[in-house]
């Protein structure tokens, strides 16, 4: 497996989402569903977790705490009939069914760390097909449903990740001094989502007598919404400082200037992208100090199932930053050595 993505949901105190009032104190012996999981169209394997709530009323005489490290109070017994349904865009708003099922098998991972909830051993849901992405021409959803004997559990989601989602800028400016201000321009992803940018310098340290140490320093932006982001055409844009990159290593490298020569090695820029749904589901549960009711986008029970993706390349930065990095007191060169 190349990459994997599992977010897992342990605690009911954080089960907030966007779309429905649920009523979470359900009594000791009712079966309420919790889905929860993150969908990243770049992975080899996606997992989706599916577990029962144990929450009682207050006038149940029981431990939650001890009941948590129960591994049958979480779980259902063998496996649930779980399924996503692939559904293609035909007109305006209107989507069909493919025909296509992809089936979610279970597997037991072994690694869980101890703590409030029981461990090591996490029984999930996976599926390791791929799904479709957006393009200019096609553009999908996918229905998620959960068959029990009494009952159907269901979500619908549109996944992060289309191929419009691409970074435009080709190149970073950035200089020690009279900064301005400089736009990073990308074009956004298909789906209304919420967007984060991370920027690393890398660079390699070499002090005498001592082997090579690869460094970075590295920088982010707070999540923002379609809405909030600056608009140029097609294009989306996040604000830079130009004196951003010599702010973040002056803060790094200090005073450790002396028998040492560093060598840039890569600029690297990443775009993160969620749903929004995802959003709400995280500013809600930030928001709420009780549990007592909550917001689902599953329908029949409790949770979210939201989708995410990341994209990065290596951009270039401009000839007045290297030129101003060989300038400072840092030892920066700009010659190969291997």
């Amino acid at each position: 497996m190349k990459r994997k993505s599992i977010i897992v949901l342990f605690t009911m105190s954080i089960l907030c989402s966007c779309s429905t009032d649920v009523d979470i104190y359900t009594g000791y012996y009712k079966d309420t569903t919790i889905v929860y999981g993150v969908i990243d169209v770049a992975n080899d394997t996606n997992f989706i977790r599916i577990v029962r709530a144990f929450s009682g009323n207050n006038d149940d005489s029981f431990n939650a705490n001890e009941i948590a490290l129960i591994e049958d109070s979480s779980n259902y017994p063998g496996k649930l009939d779980a399924r996503l349904f692939e559904y293609k865009k035909v007109s305006g708003e209107s989507f069909s069914p493919t025909g296509r099922e992809i089936v979610l098998d279970t597997i037991t991972l072994h690694n869980k760390q101890e703590g409030l909830f029981y461990a090591p051993n996490q029984k999930v849901y996976y599926t390791t097909e791929l799904f479709h992405v957006n393009n200019a021409r096609e553009k999908y959803k996918y229905k998620l449903l959960i068959s029990k004997p009494n009952d159907t559990i269901s979500s619908e989601i549109s996944l992060i990740g289309g191929t419009n989602f691409r970074i435009s800028s080709p190149m970073l400016f950035f200089k020690a001094e009279n900064a301005g201000i400089r736009k990073f321009l990308f074009t956004p992803d298909d789906n209304e989502a919420i967007y984060q940018v991370t920027m690393q310098f890398n660079y390699k340290e070499l002090k005498q007598g001592q082997d090579t140490v690869y460094k970075n320093v590295r920088w982010s932006s707070g999540p923002h919404s379609t809405y909030e982001l600056g608009h140029e055409g097609q294009n989306l844009y996040f604000t830079y400082r130009e004196d951003d990159l010599f702010t973040q290593l002056s803060m790094s490298i200090g005073d450790d200037i002396h028998y040492v020569e560093r060598f840039y090695d890569s600029f690297v820029v990443s775009i993160y992208a969620y749903s929004k749904e995802l959003d709400d589901y995280i500013q809600i549960s930030a928001a709420t100090s009780g549990i007592e009711y909550c917001y689902t986008n599953i329908h029949g029970g409790l949770g979210i199932l939201s989708s995410c993706h990341e994209i990065k390349e290596n951009i270039e930065i401009s000839g007045r930053a290297k030129t101003d990095l060989l300038s400072m007191p840092w030892g920066f060169k700009y010659i190969g050595y291997n």
